[in-house]
């Protein structure tokens, strides 16, 4: 069986190591040099787009900002999973909020804003400080903007116009202004959906951000009530899509009561956990839903870390020494704040978990690894 995954980066790489098990090929097409690749040697084929739509048994994407024309292209050919639809919900965040609205799925007070007037009847209504966020092309916590004072406002609004002058009618730019609501702390829930309609759903992930990059998540630390709130959600949601594949969903918890904060329409960052603390991968899980097979177990094996590994030049060698711990390298060129690779670390218990986490602390600077030493320190005391 061959698939076709739009994107070339980290996880087309992961899909596809994780598929030749299953006897499935995985090419990637690369939509800035417009060529299909291996996603593992990165080496170049032959084939046009075109060619590898016509080849291909399943098509399926790992990243949201898809060419209006390509998304097109492979949404005809009857063969694209999760579909476009989910693809462009989850690339735009005036379509997402629509689709929360739609579902009923809980989220923070928000207005759509694409002109001046919105924004300060946005400021009006829902009061400061707001989070403005760009609707199209964010992502990382690249395109925001924090509005805490009436004397941020105007040069505030001198940036977001720019953005919306970009607007065009093919490509619309719009803006949604949120109420900045205190949170305890930021979680998320990756599901699967098959084309049956069935869902499995791995434990929720508590996250931790750095600069708007995820640099740490945890998995097993949930309580069934928090965990049934973003089941309920996903389910919602990837019904009201007809969703096929890996589905992510990011959420603040705010007293225990979750509020949707980002949906992700692929296998995501926070996920990547699975590949060791589960029976079965998101990046696995994701292949077979698109490929028509069963889905896998999503439960969890032990209580698992995942560290990203953000612009360093390599993962230092001596974490493999510490019981439990894998690391995952994907073969990018080093920039400062890249996702270069992530450590996975599992152990039987939570307080085990703080311990190998409180080794790999000595080993990996917390200048470049922020925040492994202080959550050593809260799962050893918990």
């Amino acid at each position: 069986m061959n698939i076709l995954v739009l994107g070339a980066g980290q996880l087309a790489r992961m899909m596809s190591l994780s598929s030749t098990h299953l006897d499935i090929k995985v090419l990637a097409y690369d939509v800035g040099s417009q060529t299909v690749i291996n996603p593992v040697t990165f080496a170049t084929t032959p084939e046009s787009l075109q060619q590898a739509i016509d080849n291909a048994d399943a098509i399926t994407a790992e990243f949201e900002h898809i060419p209006h024309d390509v998304l097109a292209l492979c949404e005809q050919s009857g063969k694209f999973y999760p579909g476009a639809e989910a693809i462009a919900t989850g690339g735009d965040r005036a379509k997402e909020k629509a689709l929360l609205d739609k579902t009923s799925v809980p989220c923070a007070p928000f207005k759509i804003i694409t002109d001046k007037a919105h924004f300060l009847t946005a400021i009006d209504e829902l009061g400061m400080p707001l989070v403005v966020k760009t609707c199209q092309a964010g992502y990382d916590g690249k395109g925001q903007w924090r509005v805490k004072s009436e004397s941020e406002i105007d040069n505030t609004w001198a940036e977001m116009s720019e953005f919306l002058q970009a607007s065009t009618e093919a490509q619309p730019h719009s803006i949604v202004a949120e109420k900045m609501i205190p949170f305890d702390r930021e979680v998320s829930i990756i599901g699967v959906r098959a084309k049956n309609g069935e869902c499995k759903i791995y434990p929720l992930t508590e996250n931790q951000h750095t600069n708007g990059v995820l640099t740490l998540s945890i998995a097993g630390k949930e309580k069934a009530n928090i965990q049934a709130q973003a089941e309920d959600a996903f389910a919602k949601l990837a019904n009201a899509l007809d969703y096929v594949g890996v589905l992510a969903i990011e959420f603040f918890d705010v007293e225990g009561q979750l509020l949707v904060n980002e949906i992700a329409p692929r296998v995501h960052n926070s996920g990547h956990w699975s590949q060791q603390g589960a029976h079965v991968s998101q990046f696995e899980n994701h292949i077979r839903a698109v490929a028509g097979l069963p889905i896998g177990d999503t439960s969890l094996l032990r209580p698992t870390a995942m560290i990203n590994v953000l612009g360093q030049s390599h993962i230092p060698s001596q974490v493999l020494a510490v019981s439990g711990t894998t690391s995952h390298w994907y073969g990018k060129d080093a920039k400062p704040g890249r996702k270069m690779g992530h450590i996975n670390v599992s152990a039987d218990s939570l307080h085990k978990l703080g311990e190998a986490l409180a080794e790999l602390a000595d080993i990996l600077p917390e200048a470049d690894y922020p925040g492994v030493m202080e959550t050593a320190q809260q799962l050893i005391l918990n």
